[in-house]
C-alpha cells in the first residue's frame, strides 16, 4: 500500500485497484462450484456463534433493549453490503466484544440521566454513531490508514494473540457461570438448587470439552489414516458445524430425568415478539435528545472511532498477511470510508454497528487457502497421472504440469503472467534429470511420487472472491428467522466453540511459536529445525529470541490487564498503536537491526517481494482427482519470501531401477536440503564447521556469523 496522506488519494487508489478485479471476485467464487460451501459454512459458524453470545450479553447489560436479534441483523446487513461493494472481500464484519462494552457503558450512563433514561438510550446512541461516522470519514479521506504500513508483525501478532486470550477468557468465564445462578432468575426454581447447579456445571464441562476436542480433531481429518478420501475431506470441511449439531443432540439425552433448565440454553426473543422491533424507528426520537447530550456524544464517539479504525484495519491486515501471497490489491482507505457509512446506518436504525473482526477474518483467508490448494492439487495430480500413462519423461511431466498450472491462471490484461508457480518443481526436475542421466527417460510413480511431490511444491495461494463472504453474511441473517431453532443450542456448546476459535487462531502466529520455543527443552530444540520453521530460528541467537519474546509477552499481559479496567479497557488498541513508535525508535536501541528484521520484518525495511500476478482460476475439469490431501495451513508456510523453511533430510524422488549415468540413488529436492543447524544442535559434526560442532544443545538460534572455529 502506498503511504500517502494526500486527501482522497488513498480512496481513489483503492477504488481503482479493486474495480479492475471486481468481475473476477465473483466469477472466481462461482467457478469453485460446491466446494465454496466448505469455507462458507466454516466461517458462518465462526461469525454467528460469537454474535449470538454477544447479543445475549447485551440483553443482560441493557435490560433487554438490545438482543441477539439486533446483533445478528447488524452482522448480516453490514456483511452483505461489504461483500458486494466493499474493497477487501476477505474481511469479515461482525459485532465485536469492544462494541458490547461501549454500548453497556453508554446504557448505564443514559439510565442514570433523567433527561435520557432507558427510553432515549438508543436515540442518544444514534448520535454517538453519527459523530463516529464523521470521524471515520475524516480518517479515511485524510489517508490515516497509511499508518498501517508501520504496523509490523509484533503489533499484528500481539493483537491476534490478545483476541485469542479474550475468547478463551470468555469461554472459561462462561463455563464457571454454569455453576452459578444467572442474574434476574427465580432462585427458588428446582434447577437452581445446589445439587442441580453442580450437575448443570459438570454437564456443561462435558459438552464444552467434547465440542472443543472433536472440532479440533475434525479439522485434521484429511491427514487421518482411516476412511476414504472423500469422507475425510467431508469431515474436515464440515466437521466443526457437524460437531455443534452432534453435541446439541447429546444435550437432550438426559432430558426426561433432569429439570427443564438443565443444561442451560440460549435465550433471546423471537424477531416477531413484542418489543423486538422497537429500535427500528429510533431515528424519529433522535431530535428529542437534549442538545447538551448531542454534543457530549462526541466523547464516546471519539473512543469508538479510534477503536474501529484500529480494529478494522488490523483485522484487514491480518487477513492479508504476506504469508498468504495474495494477488489482489488492498483497500484500507475505502473500507474505512464504507465502515463510516455502515456505522451511520446502524445508528439510525438502532442496532450496534459491525466492524472487521478477529480471528474470523484471518480464519476466512486460511480456509480459502485450503480451498485453493485443493483445486490446484486436483488438477495437477490428474495432469501428472495422464502424462505417466503416456510414458512421458520427467522433463515432459514438468512441462505438462506447468502448462496446467498456467491454464488455471487468467491474469488481467494489465499484468504479466506469473513465472513463479511451480518454480521449485522445475529445480527438482533438473536435479533429478541430471542424476538419472537422461531427461527423456520415461517416468513413473516409483520415480516421481505424485501425491507427495505436488503437496510439497504447490505455493500457498488464496481463493480471493466475494461469494463466501456474501453467503455467510446471508446465512447469519437467516439465523434471525431461525431463532426458535438456535435456542435449542446449549450455552456450554458456545463456550466450547469460543475455546476452539481461540486455539484455531494460534497456528501461523510466530509470537506463539516463539513462546513454545522458550518452553522447549534444550535437548529437544533440534526438532524445531526438522520441520517447517521461521528463518529467525537459524539466523538469530537464542538469547535474542528469548529477550524479544519476553518483551512481547510482558506487553501482551499489560494489554490484557487493561481490558479488565472498566470502560478504560476498550482503549487497549491505543497500547497496540503505541507499538509503532516503540518498534521504530525504542527496540533498535536494544536489538541489532539484522535480528529485528528477522524477528519483526517491517514493510518499509524489506526488499520488495516478487509480485504475484493478479489471477483467478479456470473451472476444474471433471476428471480431477478427489484424493484427500493434508491440511496445508496448520502452519502457515511462505515460499515467496523464504519466511519459513523445511530442512529435514528426506528422500524426495527415488528410482527402483538403475540409470545409465549414476545408477540407483536417492534424489533430494533443493528446497529440502539438510540443515547444518540440526547437526550443530545435536552436537554432531557439521559440514559448515568441520568436525567441531557445538556440544551444547542450547545453540539453537545462534547466528552463523557468531560461530567461529576454535
Amino acid at each position: 500500500m502506498e503511504e500517502s496522506f494526500v486527501p482522497l488519494r488513498g480512496i481513489k487508489n483503492d477504488l481503482r485497484g479493486r474495480l479492475m478485479c471486481y468481475k473476477q471476485d465473483w466469477t472466481g467464487g462461482f467457478k469453485a462450484g460446491f466446494r465454496i460451501l466448505a469455507p462458507t459454512t466454516y466461517i458462518f459458524f465462526a461469525s454467528a456463534i460469537p454474535v449470538i453470545s454477544f447479543g445475549e450479553q447485551l440483553e443482560r447489560n441493557t435490560d433487554g433493549v438490545l438482543t441477539a436479534v439486533q446483533t445478528l441483523v447488524s452482522t448480516s446487513v453490514c456483511g452483505i453490503i461489504h461483500s458486494i461493494i466493499g474493497g477487501q472481500p476477505l474481511l469479515i464484519l461482525g459485532v465485536a466484544e469492544p462494541t458490547v462494552i461501549m454500548y453497556t457503558f453508554m446504557f448505564n450512563f443514559a439510565k442514570e440521566r433523567p433527561e435520557l433514561g432507558r427510553k432515549l438510550f438508543l436515540a442518544w446512541s444514534g448520535w454517538v454513531c453519527v459523530w463516529t461516522a464523521i470521524l471515520l470519514f475524516l480518517l479515511a479521506v485524510l489517508g490515516a490508514c497509511s499508518i498501517i504500513n508501520r504496523f509490523t508483525r509484533i503489533a499484528g501478532e500481539l493483537f491476534g494473540l490478545l483476541i485469542a486470550m479474550l475468547f478463551m477468557q470468555q469461554a472459561i468465564k462462561g463455563i464457571v457461570d454454569e455453576f452459578r445462578i444467572p442474574q434476574r432468575e427465580d432462585t427458588t426454581l428446582t434447577e437452581f438448587m445446589p445439587s442441580w447447579r453442580f450437575a448443570n456445571g459438570m454437564f456443561a464441562l462435558v459438552l464444552s470439552f467434547g465440542l472443543l476436542y472433536t472440532a479440533l480433531r475434525s479439522r485434521k481429518a484429511r491427514s487421518w489414516r482411516y476412511g476414504s478420501g472423500w469422507i475425510r475431506s467431508l469431515i474436515a470441511d464440515y466437521g466443526v458445524p457437524l460437531m455443534v449439531l452432534v453435541w446439541t443432540a447429546i444435550s437432550y439425552i438426559p432430558a426426561k430425568s433432569v429439570p427443564d433448565g438443565i443444561p442451560r440454553r440460549l435465550f433471546s426473543p423471537n424477531p416477531w415478539s413484542p418489543g423486538a422491533y422497537e429500535n427500528w424507528t429510533v431515528v424519529k426520537d433522535m431530535l428529542d435528545v437534549p442538545v447538551l447530550y448531542i454534543i457530549g456524544a462526541f466523547i464516546p464517539a471519539t473512543m469508538i472511532a479510534v477503536l474501529y479504525y484500529f480494529d478494522h484495519s488490523v483485522a484487514s491486515q491480518l487477513a492479508q498477511q504476506k504469508e498468504f501471497n495474495l494477488r489482489k490489491p488492498s483497500s484500507y482507505h475505502y473500507d474505512l470510508l464504507l465502515l463510516g457509512f455502515l456505522t451511520l446506518m446502524c445508528g439510525l436504525i438502532g442496532i450496534p454497528p459491525s466492524n472487521g473482526v478477529i480471528p474470523q477474518s484471518p480464519m476466512h483467508t486460511k480456509s480459502l487457502a485450503t480451498l485453493k490448494h485443493q483445486l490446484l492439487r486436483n488438477r495437477l495430480v490428474d495432469t501428472a497421472r495422464r502424462s505417466m500413462r503416456k510414458n512421458a519423461s520427467l522433463g515432459q511431466l514438468y512441462g505438462n504440469m506447468q502448462e496446467a498450472y498456467q491454464q488455471m491462471q487468467t491474469p488481467l490484461v494489465y499484468q504479466q503472467s506469473s513465472s513463479l508457480g511451480l518454480k521449485e518443481l522445475k529445480e527438482s526436475t533438473i536435479e533429478a534429470a541430471s542424476s538419472m542421466g537422461n531427461i527423456n527417460a520415461p517416468v513413473d510413480e516409483s520415480v516421481f511420487d505424485v501425491e507427495k511431490e505436488i503437496d510439497d511444491l504447490l505455493p500457498v495461494e488464496v481463493k480471493e472472491q466475494r461469494v463466501s463472504n456474501l453467503f455467510q453474511a446471508t446465512m447469519v441473517g437467516g439465523c434471525v428467522a431461525a431463532m426458535p431453532v438456535l435456542k435449542m443450542i446449549p450455552t456450554s456448546v458456545l463456550w466450547g466453540y469460543f475455546a476452539f476459535m481461540a486455539i484455531e487462531s494460534l497456528p501461523g502466529n510466530q509470537f506463539w511459536e516463539r513462546i513454545l520455543l522458550l518452553f522447549t527443552a534444550p535437548s529437544r530444540r533440534f526438532k524445531v529445525l526438522e520441520d517447517y520453521h521461521a528463518t529467525f530460528v537459524e539466523t538469530v541467537p537464542f538469547k535474542t529470541i528469548a529477550t524479544f519474546t519476553l518483551f512481547q509477552t510482558v506487553y501482551l499481559l499489560i494489554c490484557f490487564g487493561l481490558t479488565w479496567v472498566p470502560i478504560a479497557g476498550v482503549m487497549f488498541p491505543l497500547m497496540i498503536m503505541l507499538l509503532v513508535p516503540v518498534r521504530q525508535y525504542f527496540l533498535p536501541k536494544f536489538f541489532k537491526g539484522i535480528h529485528l528484521q528477522d524477528l519483526d520484518a517491517a514493510e518499509y525495511e524489506e526488499a520488495p517481494a516478487l509480485p504475484y500476478n493478479l489471477a483467478t482460476e479456470a473451472e476444474i475439469g471433471a476428471g480431477a482427482s478427489q484424493a484427500g490431501d493434508a491440511e496445508i495451513l496448520d502452519e502457515v508456510i511462505t515460499r515467496s519470501r523464504g519466511e519459513f523453511r523445511h530442512t529435514i533430510s528426506s528422500p524426495k524422488i527415488t528410482s527402483s531401477t538403475s540409470t545409465p549415468a549414476n545408477g540407483s540413488k536417492i534424489l533430494q529436492s533443493p528446497r529440502r536440503s539438510f540443515s547444518p543447524r540440526v547437526s550443530e544442535i545435536r552436537g554432531e559434526p557439521s559440514p559448515r564447521n568441520g568436525a567441531r560442532g557445538p556440544n551444547s544443545p542450547s545453540n539453537l538460534g545462534r547466528s552463523p556469523l557468531s560461530t567461529t572455529p576454535k
